[in-house]
């Protein structure tokens, strides 16, 4: 199941008139942007953890067999890191197309990581939360990985996000379990593709 976030997100006002807008990114905007951008820095957010909690049926998945892709869970004194960009207004439209299926924009403070000032912008994340129509929340690890490994969309298999994440990640030096245990449980063996 579907719901179509585009009108929802347009309709946001809060950074009418500005020329750039923070955007952060933390499942595949961080190693696929995809759009122009002005800066990219790795930056993180206070109060959430990133999950694979989010049905994808357009881009990892299908109506039929969707896959799971992340989204942001809140978890009190959480940090979650990924990748800001600053972007003109402008990139927002094809965003909203990209992130329509039950993600809306909402308002964050990034802090950016390595900087000795402790530098902070307001800016904007795509959340996915449980209200929404394509929301699978928590399962069992082993059966997340099933459901990735076998998923595929219009976007490619599933189980490349969920890599192409792993990888990102190490590369900007983040631990993070869950999207580890995931890469561990779909890499050990191909019997889990089957």
């Amino acid at each position: 199941m579907t719901i179509d976030t585009t009108a929802i997100n347009q309709g946001m006002t809060h950074f009418d008139g500005f020329d750039a807008i923070w955007l952060f990114g933390y499942g595949s905007l961080i190693w696929k942007a995809g759009f122009p951008y002005l800066e990219r820095r790795p930056a993180y957010i206070h109060g959430w953890v990133r999950r694979f909690w989010q049905g994808s049926h357009d881009h990892r998945g299908t109506p039929d067999a969707p896959g799971r892709v992340a989204t942001l869970i809140r978890k009190p004194g959480a940090i979650c890191h990924g990748m800001a960009y600053r972007i003109t207004p402008e990139t927002l439209g094809p965003l909203d197309v990209r992130e329509k299926n039950g993600y809306l924009r909402l308002i964050t403070e990034l802090h950016f990581c390595n900087d000795r000032d402790g530098e902070q912008a307001e800016g904007l994340v795509y959340i996915a939360t449980e209200d929404n129509a394509a929301f699978l929340g928590d399962a069992p690890y082993h059966r997340i990985a099933q459901q990735i490994a076998g998923a595929q969309g219009p976007s490619g298999p599933n189980r490349d996000y969920l890599l192409n994440l792993a990888t990102a990640l190490r590369e900007l030096g983040v631990d993070d379990p869950h999207v580890f245990e995931l890469e561990r449980l779909l890499t050990p063996s191909e019997s889990i593709k089957e």
